[in-house]
């Protein structure tokens, strides 16, 4: 087992945390779904932003499992020691600090992956983070700037030296983005050179492509991200395979169903009606991709506007699928 600091985690399969994807409720689903640790939605270091309801929905972890694992983002290293204080002392139990997005809104702030940029300021952040506090620190990374700058094995390093506990490593730099196919030669050089867990990221998005990474890499796990939105039994699919060498088959309806209707609800009592129904919607949508591929039904569900009426067209839809079913069969 994996074990970041005092925490051994039940598994080596991680929910990557994702901006306005990993919310509380996602992050308690995943984790009955088979994920060994789910990682919150970045929160800024900028304290003065925390007043918004955004920030305080971010930094609410009632009801989570051990170890909870919160991430923060910034550029500035007395800022983003503050952040872990405070996070620490509403609950964190690991810190993660933010150095892997590639958005432009973090980029553009010397933020995220921005940060590898400039190595100095990397080793000031580190040093200043885990010395603020006393719960394990860890580290989220692309492999560097760009193609031509790939620094994630010399940022390990430091990272290691500064006393992080563990690493995540997407597998593109900050100028992929999300384009092309990640690579995982850089990763492999980390796991190499550090002694400290490393975790493998980037288009992993089944349990065969997971084996692949971790042996490819050496990695001790891995994060999962935009492969378990709308599938969170993903972590289940893949520990399973991981384990046997078996693959399960997809759920059934009335288990994606099931699922579905669980987290629709769980939002909608998280975020109240209004912002609930609204933040269904893409949830919805990529539950449906293998099913609704016209989008007729997501056309519709977009419409509604009361959280009973998504939830009573949830149960019409799935109705009408196990119908249809039965008829092919």
């Amino acid at each position: 087992m994996v074990a970041i600091g005092p925490y051994r985690l039940p598994n080596n399969l991680i929910l990557a945390p994702m901006a306005g994807v990993t919310d509380r409720p996602f992050r308690l689903l995943c984790r009955r779904m088979g994920a060994g640790l789910a990682v919150s939605e970045m929160v800024t270091a900028d304290r003065s932003l925390w007043h918004t309801r955004k920030s305080r929905l971010r930094m609410d972890h009632r009801h989570e499992p051990e170890p909870r694992s919160v991430q923060i983002a910034g550029g500035d290293a007395a800022m983003l020691a503050d952040a872990a204080r405070v996070n620490a002392e509403r609950g964190a139990q690991i810190i993660d600090i933010n150095m892997g997005c590639p958005a432009k809104k973090v980029c553009n702030k010397a933020a995220g992956s921005a940060l590898m940029k400039d190595e100095a300021l990397v080793r000031e952040i580190l040093q200043a983070v885990v010395a603020a506090v006393d719960i394990p620190v860890t580290l989220k990374m692309r492999t560097g700037w760009d193609p031509e700058h790939r620094n994630a094995p010399a940022i390990a390093r430091m990272a290691e030296d500064a006393g992080i506990k563990a690493l995540a490593i997407h597998g593109r730099t900050r100028a992929c983005a999300y384009r092309g196919q990640a690579e995982y030669d850089t990763i492999a050089q980390v796991k190499a050179s550090v002694s400290i867990p490393v975790f493998a990221n980037g288009d992993i998005d089944t349990p065969q492509k997971a084996a692949q990474v971790l042996a490819y890499t050496g990695a001790d796990g891995l994060l999962i991200g935009r492969a378990a939105q709308g599938s969170p039994w993903i972590f289940h699919a893949i520990g399973h395979y991981l384990a046997t060498g078996e693959t399960l088959p997809a759920p059934p309806l009335n288990r994606v169903h099931a699922i579905l209707s669980e987290h629709v609800l769980a939002l909608h009592r998280f975020y109240g009606d209004l912002q609930g129904v609204r933040i269904a919607r893409k949830h919805v949508g990529w539950y449906l991709q293998t099913h609704d591929t016209e989008k007729v039904f997501r056309r519709l569900f977009n419409q509604l506007e009361a959280p009973q009426a998504q939830l009573d067209s949830i149960d019409s839809y799935f109705a009408d699928l196990r119908k249809e079913e039965v008829f092919v069969a």
